[in-house]
């Protein structure tokens, strides 16, 4: 049924008006990277604190606030990531919204000084900072984006084969505090999309509203399971996660730090309405800060929807689709994620990542409170 429900998603992304929207979205075309490792084979990853699954082409990490180790700050999922920094023979580019975890700095100069070409572009407002000066000090060029919106990406592409991605800052409080995501895919034709997108901002000074559409590989198929990759905002982001959320058949899960977006509010509320199971966790400081936020209007609407139970943050911006597709990146559910700040968002349609996210949506809802 999963599969089945993949295809008729497929159909409806290439042949729906997007209702919600009120503009047509066409599919990005689809190439083809063929491996021969069954996509459903996972085995487990063993951290001191954190969750890790992998199999031929990826592997995906989620933090663990709660365990009792995270407050160490050490042997949580920045390991396996300093690992593949170290492991980098020609470069490492690293687009990051904030970094202060020492692991990565220490990672990134040391391979920096055995002549892998670093190179990083970052948010100008978080680039005051010990670690940023240490990087800089050594030689690494820094690129800030010096604009309004946010440059609020956080990639990493080493040596133009694997692409680092998530919800997760490259900060200890990212790592430790906060419930967090973190998926290495390897594929050079991912790399290639991120790659183009990491050179608009380091070496054509393009960032925010001033960046174009110009993904070279928008739909990939890797192993059997098919990947969208969007940039914001360039690429019209919101067009896209509306439509498979249009298309769900049985549920819609959500995990949010930010979620202002009337549009997608709106789908939920009326999948819920239709009769689809519909939960949800938010962030408790953004659902108490933010204006607009869709907590309110989905509690009136009698949504099944919890504030996050931990200190920390709950930064994850996730959709479940049909337990079967995977809403994923550093995108917020917000306008300014939409129109005005760099960021990244993968569509995966693959039943055994979903199920994965599903296992890190209970552990967040076990804890999450009305």
């Amino acid at each position: 049924m999963p599969r089945l429900r993949n295809f008729f998603c497929f159909l409806f992304l290439i042949c729906l008006p997007l209702i919600a929207c009120g503009e047509a979205t066409s599919s990005p075309e689809v190439e083809i990277t063929e491996t021969t490792v069954p996509t459903d084979e996972l085995t487990p990853i063993d951290l001191q604190t954190g969750y890790g699954v992998k199999n031929a082409w990826f592997e995906l990490y989620f933090t663990d606030p709660v365990d009792p180790f995270s407050s160490q700050a050490t042997g949580g999922v920045d390991g396996p990531l300093v690992e593949a920094i170290n492991a980098a023979r020609l470069s490492v580019d690293v687009a990051a919204y904030s970094l202060t975890l020492n692991s990565v700095r220490n990672a990134l100069l040391n391979a920096h000084d055995r002549g892998v070409t670093v190179r990083m572009v970052m948010e100008s407002t978080n680039m005051d900072t010990s670690d940023v000066e240490h990087l800089l000090e050594a030689g690494i060029p820094i690129v800030g984006d010096k604009q309004d919106g946010l440059m609020h990406d956080k990639f990493m592409v080493i040596d133009k084969s694997e692409v680092w991605l998530g919800s997760m800052n490259f900060t200890d409080s990212g790592s430790y505090e906060d419930n967090n995501n973190l998926i290495r895919i390897r594929s050079t034709k991912m790399a290639e999309n991120y790659t183009k997108e990491f050179e608009e901002m380091f070496l054509e000074n393009r960032f925010g509203e001033i960046t174009t559409a110009e993904t070279p590989h928008p739909s990939l198929t890797i192993d059997s399971t098919r990947v969208d990759t969007f940039f914001s905002p360039d690429d019209g982001v919101l067009n896209y996660v509306a439509a498979v959320l249009s298309g769900a058949e049985e549920s819609v899960y959500f995990l949010t730090f930010s979620f202002t977006s009337n549009d997608l509010g709106d789908i939920v509320r009326q999948k819920a309405e239709d009769g689809l199971v519909v939960q949800g966790v938010m962030d408790e400081e953004q659902v108490k800060s933010n204006q607009g936020t869709e907590y309110d209007p989905f509690k009136q609407a009698d949504l099944d929807v919890r504030i996050d139970g931990i200190e920390g943050q709950m930064h994850h911006k996730v959709f479940i689709v049909d337990e079967s597709i995977v809403i994923v990146g550093s995108y917020n559910f917000s306008q300014s994620a939409e129109t005005r700040n760099d960021e990244n968002l993968l569509i995966i349609y693959n039943e055994a990542i979903a199920q994965e996210f599903m296992k890190e949506f209970e552990r967040v809802w076990k804890v999450a409170h009305d």
